[in-house]
């Protein structure tokens, strides 16, 4: 007997949705794993079972380490979107900018820092193919560089007050003082930009 026409699509998109959720659940797995245990302690095993699939259906989804780390990223910034620096760029005054950074900054890492701490941690195990992938780290690396457009310094100046930035930004940094030293975000925010300013400031002195 023929199946007909509509009860066939029916049958294909529902095992086309089934493929989609399996390799969704599949990501979500591994991202988890990425966040607690780290990504060069995952396992293709660990992931397999968190997601309650077989290693057969795990490699049909994900044939190499590659093709799960870009669908790994690829969540990641859709879960997690870092700030948007373009938005600081509007506030002329560097004072200014840097407080509105670091707020929206530790916002961020209060909801995902924890786990980008792990990863950062696990980089120098990664192959050059995998940090080769733009992800968050390497966003959020790069918004010391929006502050320090907003000082018009040079020389040693400006080297000691980018060096402050970066470590303002880092999200070691926050689990430092926010995770560790349970201070408040804005505690840390005040204590931060009064580091930059006097690195600004210092740095013209020599």
């Amino acid at each position: 007997m023929e199946i007909p026409e509509i009860a066939r699509k029916y049958v294909l998109n529902r095992r086309a949705e089934r493929q989609d959720e399996t390799r969704e659940r599949i990501v979500e797995a591994a991202v988890a794993l990425h966040h607690t245990m780290g990504p060069a302690h995952t396992t293709d095993v660990a992931i397999a079972e968190s997601a309650g699939v077989t290693r057969r259906t795990f490699y049909r989804h994900f044939p190499d380490e590659l093709s799960l780390f870009r669908a790994c990223t690829r969540h990641s910034f859709e879960k997690w979107p870092p700030p948007d620096p373009d938005k600081w760029r509007r506030v002329a005054d560097p004072k200014g900018r840097l407080r509105l950074a670091l707020r929206e900054l530790y916002g961020y890492y209060r909801d995902s820092g924890a786990g980008l701490v792990v990863i950062m941690r696990d980089r120098p195990l990664m192959g050059p193919e995998l940090l080769a992938l733009p992800g968050r780290a390497d966003r959020l690396r790069q918004m010391a560089g929006v502050l320090l457009e907003a000082w018009k310094t040079r020389g040693r100046r400006r080297h000691v007050l980018k060096a402050a930035l970066v470590h303002a930004t880092a999200v070691t940094t926050w689990q430092s003082l926010v995770g560790q030293q349970s201070l408040t975000d804005e505690e840390a925010v005040s204590m931060l930009t009064g580091m930059v300013l006097a690195a600004a400031n210092n740095g013209s002195r020599h």
